[in-house]
């Protein structure tokens, strides 16, 4: 079919370029050999922007705020405490956010977690945030440590250390991920999207 071939560039965050999209890829392009995919990965803030300017021509993103895009809902991902085993409050299931308020916190930087900075809005919380960086593997280490606490999607917790402890919040709390385009996206974007879809229904990630 002629709308199989083209080039679909695709925007991704780290988890998911991570964990969904080598077999997405691998896999659509063994079905639509025609049809070439680039990926870029970037911030959230970033990924929106990209998509705007037409850098790329999709994005997986968590509730993008322009109302310009189309979004297609993949997945709920839960949000989670993580401590350190030497913690104190490492010895309970659920942490509450007047606990989570008092404790040194570690942060991704600003535009790579919308989502927790969305929790604390919402709830009323004034974090102790002692460090900010954007790699989740830091994050892992700092908290390893004892260095501080973080709250963190369930999807950025691949390989979790003996020595770390991983609690439920006090209400349950997610982030919505999706992948996202302009309307008047190509053929070969709008082919991608739907398989996109259908991959995360087969493998029983489909949770909206």
């Amino acid at each position: 079919m002629d709308l199989e071939v083209g080039v679909v560039r695709v925007g991704s965050f780290t988890s998911v370029a991570t964990q969904w999209l080598p077999y997405i890829i691998k896999e659509f392009q063994d079905d639509y050999e025609g049809i070439e995919v680039k990926l870029l990965e970037g911030d959230y803030s970033t990924l929106e922007q990209w998509i705007s300017t037409g850098i790329i021509d999709c994005s997986f993103l968590v509730s993008p705020s322009s109302k310009s895009f189309e979004f297609q809902p993949l997945k709920k991902d839960k949000m989670v405490c993580i401590l350190s085993n030497e913690h104190p409050l490492s010895r309970q299931d659920k942490i509450s956010f007047e606990q989570i308020e008092r404790e040194p916190l570690i942060m991704p930087k600003e535009s790579w977690d919308n989502e927790t900075r969305q929790i604390f809005r919402e709830n009323n919380i004034k974090p102790k945030v002692k460090f900010e960086v954007s790699d989740d593997q830091a994050i892992m280490a700092m908290v390893q440590n004892n260095l501080g606490i973080s709250v963190r999607p369930e999807m950025t917790l691949t390989h979790i250390p003996d020595n770390v402890h991983v609690a439920k919040l006090e209400k349950d709390c997610f982030r919505l991920i999706g992948i996202a385009a302009k309307p008047n996206s190509s053929p070969a974007t709008k082919i991608f999207i739907k398989y996109v879809y259908s991959w995360v229904e087969e493998h029983h990630f489909l949770d909206i």
